[in-house]
């Protein structure tokens, strides 16, 4: 995909969805890098940085993830996924409130950079579920003191998910909550 190609950014917000069906074909080393570099631009607190991805394409590892996590049975069609993991030690204060939180900003541009390279992502959470941050612990080699936060499987979506309009101006306050 070419630079022509890539939409505005507020088409990308509107058009991000939560894809769930994948055509399984392959996802290359170069989008990957993009989904990464999309992820390490998020801001962080103090600028720390507290994350750290894992990059999974081999089949075999995927299968292993979508077997040990309820909500992530897509990924047996998925063509990769990204573990975006937070660390404490290195987040602000070294405070797990915060390394939560700018990995949550990191998941957000690469669920975003997926859309915009037209490719399919979803988070499938893993915080603060201690069955699933030890599943993926165990089959990833994750330390203990790092949060496995999210599992995202990206691909090449069929087409079958579809944008929801969440816009709600009930959910707006003017100047003070009503």
């Amino acid at each position: 995909m070419n630079q022509q190609t890539i939409p505005d950014t507020l088409t990308v917000i509107r058009n991000r969805r939560s894809v769930r069906n994948y055509t399984g074909e392959s996802v290359t080393q170069g989008q990957l890098e993009i989904l990464l570099d999309a992820g390490m631009a998020a801001p962080s607190a103090v600028n720390c940085q507290p994350w750290e991805f894992v990059v999974v394409t081999d089949r075999k590892t995927l299968d292993k993830l979508g077997d040990v996590l309820p909500y992530a049975k897509m990924i047996y069609t998925a063509g990769a996924a990204i573990i975006v993991c937070g660390i404490p030690s290195k987040a602000h204060k070294q405070m797990v409130e915060y390394a939560v939180i700018d990995s949550t900003l990191a998941s957000e541009n690469i669920l975003l950079a997926a859309e915009a390279l037209g490719l399919g992502a979803i988070w499938t959470a893993a915080y603060p579920y201690p069955d699933r941050m030890k599943s993926v612990r165990s089959i990833l080699n994750i330390p203990s003191e790092v949060i496995p936060l999210n599992v995202i499987p990206v691909g090449h979506p069929t087409g079958e998910d579809k944008p929801k309009e969440k816009f709600n101006p009930n959910k707006i306050h003017r100047e003070k909550w009503q």
